[in-house]
């Protein structure tokens, strides 16, 4: 298993030391090799994405990334911040199915802000497109008018086959769940969304097993809150996933607790927690790894084919969450404050 380690910035080296310290415990036979992205390829090689980190992960069978970012790149030019080196990688290794399963872990139900009844039992898969629409849109910038004023412009679009792919996976992933996808878009004001829903209709036509309804994306949002048990698996653009991944990671009680899973058509995929850099925390060994070591798990399923150490992985946590072990952003009354090492030291001993 040839994997590209990339930590990135703020908390992703010591999160993703986990992840690692994870993967070694279970024995397998791996390559592992380490580059930069993000503001450390920028301080390395002058590019949030070096040519030496692209060639790296094109040739591997996987990759796992930290998070990238920090404050103290925000005044460099556009196409040289860290979240640049992002969004190349995706689109250069054509991963367009972003996974992120918000799963509340029954121990964790009173470190969510919603109360308990609202969120037990939450399982939902948020599958959304990842290489389209406004953040790949040209024609895109800031430009001065003919009257002086400034203006910015990003292009939404998708085409028609963008549309029709990560339908298929969405409904495929539906199959294996309990048969149900909600495509969330905004068909009411935006024409390139009122394209979506036509194709995912004309899709949904090829998997009569599963049930297909529709929601606008604002109305999504609410329900979230209102009663997220009602999703089984929601499948949305680039966008619109963005903004509701990470809200439904707050329903599991911790951002830090939502892995992700960035694949291509074959399956090769990045894998990544949903949450950011945190460079205010960084070097506290205080960050939550949890996210990170549950991607790692999820290598193993999606790419690997290795359901075994997947379940193996996430048992681990869940045991570890069991015997009362906490980063700080999931700690309540009653339960064990631990580092952010600590708590890959414990999901180890679990296993």
């Amino acid at each position: 298993m040839k994997i590209a380690v990339l930590p990135g910035d703020g908390i992703g080296p010591e999160i993703v030391a986990q992840a690692v310290k994870v993967l070694k415990a279970l024995d397998l036979d791996l390559e592992l090799q380490e580059a930069p992205i993000g503001g450390a390829g920028y301080e390395a090689a002058g590019d949030p994405l070096p040519d030496a980190t692209l060639k790296l992960a094109k040739e591997a069978d996987a990759v796992l990334l930290g998070a990238v970012g920090d404050w103290k790149y925000d005044t460099l030019p556009r196409d040289k911040r860290p979240e640049r080196g992002l969004l190349r990688i995706r689109k250069e290794l054509n991963l367009f199915a972003n996974l992120r399963p918000a799963l509340l872990y029954p121990e964790l139900a009173s470190a969510s802000t919603l109360k308990p009844e609202v969120v037990s039992g939450l399982d939902i898969m948020i599958v959304r497109e990842l290489t389209g629409d406004i953040y790949f849109g040209q024609p895109r910038g800031i430009s001065t008018l003919d009257n002086g004023e400034r203006e910015g412009v990003n292009t939404m679009r998708y085409n028609e086959s963008e549309i029709r792919r990560i339908a298929h996976v969405a409904f495929g992933i539906a199959q294996k769940r309990n048969k149900k996808v909600c495509s969330v878009d905004k068909a009411n004001v935006l024409e390139t969304t009122e394209l979506w829903r036509q194709v995912m209709i004309e899709v949904a036509k090829e998997y009569p097993d599963v049930e297909l309804s529709h929601m606008y994306v604002d109305n999504a949002a609410m329900q979230l809150i209102r009663a997220p048990k009602q999703f089984d698996v929601m499948v949305t653009g680039n966008i619109f996933g963005d903004i509701l991944s990470d809200e439904a990671s707050m329903l599991t009680g911790s951002i830090g607790m939502l892995p992700s899973a960035s694949l291509d058509q074959g399956n090769k995929g990045m894998y990544e927690p949903s949450h950011g850099s945190a460079p205010d925390i960084a070097g506290q060994d205080v960050a939550n790894p949890l996210a990170t070591i549950l991607s790692a798990a999820m290598m193993l399923r999606y790419t690997f084919n290795d359901e075994a150490n997947a379940s193996r992985v996430e048992n681990a946590v869940k045991k570890a969450l069991e015997q009362g072990y906490r980063t700080a952003d999931i700690w309540t009354e009653g339960t064990s404050k631990v580092k952010c090492s600590e708590m890959g030291d414990a999901v180890v001993a679990a296993l």
